[in-house]
């Protein structure tokens, strides 16, 4: 089965359509049907066949290539949502809603007018989709989304100094785990590996499967390990320089020694995180 990967937004999540019988190319313009209505969305590569077993959806064809027209409406409709999110945002502040307004946007036929915002508590805004019909004369549809959305399309400036990562290339969230900040020996200070949506860094998981690795072999803080000068505990460790800074049992003085001069581990199965501070402030960063 060909399939062609379909992207709304710069930076969105990318669906797979299929182009049926059209010829489509990178970055050409086309019209689908979503779960939302009528769409345009760019094609991200070039069509590719797949096992269609992979998939347990159906994947929908791509309407029609997009016409001059299309576009014309496509940009005309950016227009409109942005008045109607102005005067939805003045509506949210006079009826002192606890909803922060994000984004607006029109499907291609302006068929829908769907709103995103963020909030902390659970809303009723039943009473407000009435208000916001009569206002539009279309249907209205509000889309609750979460923290990490909410940064996404605000923007920001991460601890590196770059724009973070979901406004410039970020497609998709992945997990993001406090085991994850462990295994690299970050800090566990909430405000140095949070980001701005108040979440844990995504970029924490760029780098995981690679500490991950090199962890497999080497020794862990607490372990027991045997070397030619004698048997030593590890206090520290660098796995990017494979290097650690040890304890030998006999005298108590210390040392760094390589990897390569470990003749052989006893792990310490009792190891005790309790000491770490902010624990529990850390697992509602996850």
């Amino acid at each position: 089965m060909k399939v062609v990967r379909i992207q709304f937004k710069k930076t969105g999540k990318r669906y797979f359509f299929s182009p049926g019988n059209l010829d489509l190319y990178d970055n050409e313009n086309v019209v689908v049907q979503t779960i939302r209505g009528v769409e345009l969305g760019t094609v991200v590569g070039a069509p590719y066949d797949i096992d269609d077993k992979e998939f347990g959806i159906e994947i929908k064809e791509v309407l029609r290539i997009a016409s001059l027209h299309d576009v014309e409406a496509f940009e005309y409709n950016k227009k409109l949502a942005k008045e109607a999110f102005d005067k939805t945002k003045e509506l949210f502040k006079q009826d002192k809603l606890d909803m922060k307004l994000l984004d607006a946007e029109y499907t291609l036929d302006r068929q829908k007018l769907i709103f995103y915002f963020e909030s902390e508590n659970r809303v009723d805004f039943r009473e407000l989709v009435k208000q916001l019909a009569e206002t539009f004369r279309t249907r209205i549809e509000l889309r609750q989304v979460g923290s990490r959305d909410g940064a996404k399309n605000i923007g920001g400036l991460g601890p590196c100094g770059l724009a973070i990562c979901c406004t410039t290339f970020l497609t998709e969230f992945s997990n993001v785990s406090i085991k994850m900040a462990k295994n690299q020996s970050l800090s566990l200070n909430p405000s140095k590996i949070s980001g701005s949506c108040g979440k844990l860094l995504c970029c924490i998981n760029y780098e995981n499967d690679v500490y991950t690795e090199l962890r497999k072999n080497a020794p862990d803080v607490g372990d027991i390990i045997k070397l030619e000068a004698g048997d030593a505990k590890e206090l520290s460790s660098d796995v990017l320089n494979k290097t650690c800074k040890v304890k030998f049992l006999a005298d108590d003085s210390f040392a760094f020694i390589n990897y390569d001069q470990i003749l052989s581990i006893k792990k310490d199965k009792k190891k005790d995180y309790s000491k770490e501070e902010n624990l529990d402030e850390l697992k509602g960063l996850e």
